[in-house]
């Protein structure tokens, strides 16, 4: 389970996700340069020609090839969502999964609406299939969010079959279908006029996902209408603030005072429970997190913010997301060896995905552990944030801003390992 969403405005597009996977699985969160077309390349369940990459950072679950959100060197992001239709995956022969289609969308496009064809090319001509969810056994469909700095698309699949629509000004997405006739894309066996609604399975209740996409969609409303925020990261620290809803509204956002909200203690049959910073002990968790600010102008680098485990127990780490002409002037133009971005190391450790994990079950326990953990973590990404809105676009800043968040990080889950709280190093 997921949720995403993206806003449109006159200075670029702010994006968001929280990656819901299953309780124990780690995910990591990854720097990629460009990588030469050429040779073949091997996706989950299977090989492909490779076309070669644009840079990207993406975060994937360890065992998979492919990512759950990422943003590339052109200020492309995407994102993905389980979603059920009346179209079993079960019996369908691997093939691509959903986060294989968010890695190649980012790895292939410079742009929204290219990044929807490359997926969409892909998706009809080698299907979709294959187990998505190794802990439970689950194959599963997507449906996704495709966004640049000027323009986004919602993405809805059913095993080959998809229908997609332009986003106007802001969209979120759950774990349901949410297009109707709305599309104005779709595959050749898609029939004009054809209610997508008819594709979503009657025996699965929207429930769990219903109260999450309405508290996004609220969201995504305010934002359309705030004025242009006088702080850079602004919009971004309003979507980390989003993300921690435990179903009460946004709270925690970074530099900001306020009450700590306690994570939900149990789930009703009617959804509730389900929250945004998701915990369905022993079973479903966020365990990773991407807010993103997508330039208007695609040469321009943009700005990440990124979190493991679940985002009322972890620090969104500020980061520089890949720049295309960054990269082409590190390189003389050709592929880079190091890609124009600056990401913390411990984001790429599945040691460091344990810790924060073991701090969202810490969480779960009552609201005097999740006050402890914000006692330590609060300050540190308060103190980031406004470090970051420093600096410019200078990649020396940025990695030496990187290096030093990645010694604090660290610093600040050995102080709650020292208290007891989470897991030593």
């Amino acid at each position: 389970m997921c949720d995403t969403l993206c806003v449109l405005g006159e200075r670029g597009t702010l994006f968001a996700k929280n990656s819901d996977r299953p309780v124990g699985e780690t995910q990591v969160v990854e720097v990629h340069g460009r990588r030469p077309a050429g040779g073949r390349l091997r996706t989950q369940y299977l090989e492909l020609p490779d076309r070669g990459a644009a840079a990207t950072i993406l975060s994937r679950p360890s065992w998979l090839w492919g990512a759950e959100h990422g943003v590339n060197e052109h200020g492309v992001a995407i994102g993905n969502e389980m979603v059920n239709t009346v179209d079993d995956p079960r019996p369908a022969p691997a093939a691509l999964l959903g986060m294989d289609l968010v890695r190649l969308g980012l790895e292939r496009a410079a742009s929204a609406e290219e990044a929807l064809d490359v997926m969409t090319g892909l998706l009809e001509r080698h299907g979709q299939g294959g187990v998505g969810d190794a802990v439970n056994d689950v194959a599963y469909w997507s449906s996704f969010l495709i966004a640049d700095g000027a323009s986004a698309w919602v993405l809805e699949t059913s095993a080959r079959s998809w229908a997609a629509r332009p986003v106007d000004r802001g969209g979120a997405i759950s774990n349901r279908l949410t297009l109707r006739r709305d599309w104005t894309r779709a595959s050749p066996d898609v029939l004009p006029g054809t209610d997508l609604d008819s594709w979503r399975d009657r025996g699965t209740p929207t429930g769990f996902a219903d109260g999450r996409l309405a508290a996004s969609r609220a969201f995504v409303a305010r934002r359309v209408d705030s004025p242009v925020s006088d702080v850079p990261s602004g919009p971004a620290r309003a979507a980390v603030a989003h993300l921690r809803d435990h179903g009460s509204g946004a709270w925690g956002a970074p530099g900001s005072d306020g009450p700590v909200v306690g994570a939900p203690t149990e789930v009703l049959s009617d959804g509730t429970g389900v929250t945004l910073c998701m915990h369905i002990r022993d079973f479903e968790a966020t365990t990773a997190s991407m807010v993103a600010q997508l330039p208007a102008d695609p040469t321009s680098p943009g700005r990440t913010w990124l979190a493991l485990g679940n985002p009322c127990a972890s620090v969104f780490v500020p980061a520089l997301a890949p720049s295309s002409t960054g990269s082409a002037a590190m390189s003389g133009g050709g592929a880079p060896s190091v890609p124009h971005a600056a990401v913390p190391g411990a984001l790429a450790q599945e040691g460091s995905a344990r810790r924060f994990a073991a701090l969202g079950r810490a969480a779960e326990r009552d609201v005097v552990s999740l006050e402890a953990v914000r006692a330590v973590l609060g300050p540190l990404e308060a103190s980031l944030w406004d470090e970051a809105d420093t600096l410019d676009d200078d990649l020396l800043g940025w990695q030496a801003f990187a290096a030093d968040a990645d010694r604090r990080v660290l610093g600040a889950l050995d102080t709650l390992a020292g208290q007891g709280i989470g897991l030593t190093a």
